[in-house]
């Protein structure tokens, strides 16, 4: 049997480190994991850009092995670089996740800009800053995580359908 399911949440917004927002979707998306069976062992926030995004992506990915969920910074204003600043630091994209996200997200969705991928043991991915964009993102991939968090932990898993 694998071992538990674990998780963190990084929110992506200048507004909630300068305290004038609430995280949110950072809350959004640690209750819906929670609810999933996803231990959530950490939550962060970080300002929005490239190397902001980069350095709290690789920190979180330390001597981790799991999930991490980004949430901000997918859009078009110009300090939306998450996706630039996942991608710096992936070892591998994920662009099937990238599609299941999308697929489930309605109204803006189509506006978003995710990022998706693997850094050491980790899957990596990004959804909107939006409480429901981000809930419906995650939901489109839940379901697939638990078997590719084990395959990229080399555990044994089944490919019976």
């Amino acid at each position: 049997m694998s071992r538990s399911l674990r998780a963190k949440v990084l929110t992506v917004s200048d507004g909630v480190v300068a305290g004038t927002r609430e995280d949110e979707s950072g809350r959004a998306l640690a209750d819906q994991l929670a609810a999933n069976g996803f231990e959530v062992v950490s939550r962060g926030v970080v300002s929005d850009g490239i190397d902001e995004v980069a350095s709290a992506i690789t920190s979180m990915a330390q001597g981790f092995a799991g999930l991490i969920v980004t949430t901000g910074g997918t859009g078009f204003s110009p300090r939306d670089l998450t996706p630039e600043g996942t991608r710096r630091v992936l070892e591998r994209e994920a662009p099937g996740l990238i599609l299941g996200m999308l697929a489930v997200n309605r109204d803006k969705g189509r506006l978003s800009r995710n990022a998706a991928g693997t850094i050491g043991r980790c899957i990596v991915l990004n959804t909107p800053g939006s409480p429901t964009g981000a809930v419906e993102c995650l939901s489109g991939v839940l379901d697939i995580l638990p078997h590719a968090l084990r395959l990229l932990a080399d555990e044994p898993t089944s490919h019976h359908t």
